[in-house]
């Protein structure tokens, strides 16, 4: 039972990845509520299997030619470099903290993305 809970995760999540859309945003709750892993472990799961995850969306958005290669250098130099900041804050922090910090940013990212569709709207 458990393999076919862990595989529905991982169908979810990668349709959401393959999409753009942040799969680890939906994969990283599942885990923790319904596959009982700890926040941390959790974490490091997501981030393990977006690699190949990011590699076969890379790929065809590329054929696609949906990719600014001189926009997206802006995007990964810095988002490298407060990675690895990030990694050692998060192995700084409990499970409990780095719980709530994730709903917390779930929450505002909703909110940001609620505003902005009642934005287009009007």
């Amino acid at each position: 039972m458990e393999f076919i809970v862990l595989a529905l995760v991982g169908v979810v999540g990668g349709l959401l990845g393959g999409m753009g859309m942040g799969g680890g945003t939906l994969l990283i709750p599942l885990l923790t509520l319904f596959c009982k892993v700890e926040q941390h472990t959790a974490q490091a799961v997501n981030l393990i299997s977006f690699i190949p995850m990011a590699i076969v969306a890379l790929i065809v958005h590329a054929k696609n030619k949906l990719i600014d290669k001189y926009k997206v250098l802006w995007i990964i130099i810095p988002g490298v470099a407060s990675c690895i900041g990030g990694c050692f804050i998060s192995k700084a922090l409990s499970g409990d903290i780095l719980s709530r910090l994730f709903g917390g940013f779930l929450i505002l990212l909703s909110l940001f993305m609620f505003i902005g569709q009642l934005k287009k709207k009007n």
